[in-house]
């Protein structure tokens, strides 16, 4: 037993001495912070996998998140600050200010560094932007916006510059509008009257058999246009094989620099892309549709909120459920099962495969996950028949691709075209022929993950298998055109900068490689032999297909441009 001789500066915990902190550990919630954030989600359910929801509500609305703001949210969802932040920090588009500052934010202008952006003078650009504008002004680079096509492209708040210059750009800050400008699109009541949703109302009638729906999506060859080519009807037996519940998940998350193919469907006629969504849900009898959407593509987002309540309000929905997700700036989460992972409230980090989607996807439940291209297509093909579809390729190829055409062409844009046309058809036939004074060298088939091929091999066919043994692919048909006024080894130096920015950090080979590719391709002189033990091991080695295709770039600079290195 303890006497009152006990010295009273021992503090051993058994001895009952310690004094507990007069204030719990960590950030201490901020009443005014909480009730800010209260007042933010207001009649909102407060469920875990909208994390990122919330996150971009508090952008929003402040123009940062502080951290006394994400200790709100914390304490809103029942979830610790530490897992809060950890998502947070994971995108792009979320800034967080360290010190809790809820003060008024600095005004961000984002200048796109992709490469077809850089080509048509992003770096100088972003340096007048730097040396012209206030401290007011926030000036930060940004990925690629789905936007190519008007080169160079600046977004100020959540409005878009295309072909942008000093004046432009400083005329939309003057003018203070930062919300999306809406482009004409063929609305609902349009859509309906050239025999829109008559298909789908068809299907809820009973006028068509599911499986012989799924029997005439795999004549006509359709495929996913995404980048991965699987065939849509193969998708559609293979999740109607798995016990329900059933998910159904769009990718409209086109990240690879130079796609903006989705963008232009979504933007012009959102109804189409609707009708075939709203079939393969009914076919495959799925629950609930979650739409994923690029946050470079607010237009797009704010077209499908006031159309999907149209629907909702026409009774085209059939009781299921559609619920918008917004991206926040991550590339990985155009790989399906990181948008998964995103849009369950998480950083986007690619799953290990199998499971596949289809028998473990969103929430564990079996999901169908389609891209927004690929349900295009469905109306058309199932009024005209598969044939019409299938019959469209060339050399061999079936179906149409929407190519995403940019860089030294006359008239960049989405080029609906055969699948299997040839570079020159596609430049010549359909954009125009090249620029003045430029003369045709190079061309990356399928955006930054696709490869880099010569003029010389410009007879291959475009389409889904026909580029593989030249160590490139088709993927999303993003066709940038290059010219011999452009430097392959600053192409491909701008490419795996790209990839090294985008990498989730899940796996070293990616996480490093990438990291480690760019400090040997800035040096004057390359070490092929180094670079191409380090793209051995990245493609071998990564989890998904960012740190595989990575290398891609360098690969095909080293094979079909040595001269240049």
């Amino acid at each position: 037993m303890l006497d009152d001789a006990t010295p009273q500066n021992r503090s051993h915990p058994g001895l009952g001495q310690r004094r507990a902190s007069a204030f719990n550990k960590g950030r201490q919630l901020s009443p005014v912070a909480h009730s800010e954030i209260k007042d933010l989600l207001l009649g909102e359910e407060r469920t875990r996998d909208r994390l990122v929801e919330y996150l971009h509500q508090i952008q929003d609305a402040y123009g940062k998140i502080s951290t006394d703001h994400l200790r709100a949210l914390a304490e809103e969802l029942r979830l610790s600050m530490a897992e809060g932040f950890e998502v947070a920090s994971f995108y792009a588009h979320f800034d967080i200010d360290m010190h809790g500052d809820t003060g008024t934010p600095k005004t961000t202008v984002r200048v796109c560094d992709s490469l077809t952006c850089e080509m048509f003078g992003a770096k100088s650009l972003s340096k007048y932007l730097g040396d012209h504008l206030d401290d007011n002004i926030q000036i930060v680079t940004a990925s690629c916006m789905g936007r190519c096509d008007m080169a160079p492209v600046v977004e100020v708040g959540h409005r878009h510059v295309g072909f942008a210059n000093l004046e432009k750009v400083i005329s939309t800050i003057e003018s203070k509008e930062f919300t999306p400008e809406i482009p004409k699109y063929l609305s609902y009541n349009d859509y309906i009257k050239g025999e829109g949703y008559t298909l789908l109302n068809d299907c809820y009638a009973g006028k068509y058999n599911r499986d012989d729906l799924i029997d005439l999506v795999q004549k006509s060859g359709l495929r996913g246009m995404g980048g991965a080519g699987f065939p849509a009807g193969l998708k559609w037996k293979s999740i109607r094989e798995q016990p329900k519940p059933r998910l159904m998940a769009i990718n409209a998350d086109e990240g690879e620099p130079g796609t903006f193919k989705d963008r232009h469907y979504l933007e012009g006629d959102p109804h189409r892309f609707l009708e075939g969504m709203l079939i393969a849900a009914w076919v495959c009898e799925v629950e609930k549709i979650y739409i994923y959407v690029r946050d470079e593509y607010p237009a797009a987002r704010d077209i499908l909120i006031r159309e999907i309540n149209t629907l909702r309000s026409e009774g085209l929905l059939d009781n299921r459920e559609i619920e918008l997700r917004r991206g926040a700036g991550a590339y990985i989460c155009g790989e399906e099962s990181a948008m998964l992972d995103s849009i369950e409230g998480k950083r986007g980090l690619p799953r290990q495969k199998p499971p596949y989607p289809t028998q473990v996807g969103l929430f564990g439940q079996p999901s169908l996950i389609h891209n927004v291209e690929t349900v295009y297509w469905i109306r058309s093909l199932i009024n005209r028949g598969p044939e019409w579809f299938s019959d469209q390729g060339l050399n061999g190829c079936k179906g149409f691709h929407s190519f995403s055409v940019s860089g030294r062409v006359k008239n960049a844009g989405v080029k609906r075209a055969p699948a299997g046309i040839t570079i020159t058809d596609l430049i010549n036939d359909y954009c125009g022929g090249m620029q003045d004074g430029h003369q045709f060298k190079a061309y990356l088939p399928g955006g930054a993950s696709g490869g880099i091929l010569p003029a010389s091999l410009s007879d291959l066919p475009l389409a889904f298998g026909t580029l593989e043994e030249h160590g490139c692919f088709v993927g999303s048909a993003a066709v940038i055109v290059l010219s011999d006024q452009d430097s392959i080894k600053d192409v491909s130096l701008n490419l795996m900068r790209f990839f090294e920015d985008e990498s989730c950090g899940q796996c070293t080979p990616c996480r490093t490689g990438t990291e480690k590719a760019v400090q040997l391709m800035r040096e004057k002189t390359w070490d092929q032999d180094l670079l191409m033990d380090l793209s051995t091991v990245m493609v071998d080695a990564s989890i998904c297909g960012l740190g595989q295709a990575a290398p891609n770039p360098v690969l095909c600079a080293m094979k079909y441009f040595p001269e240049e290195l």
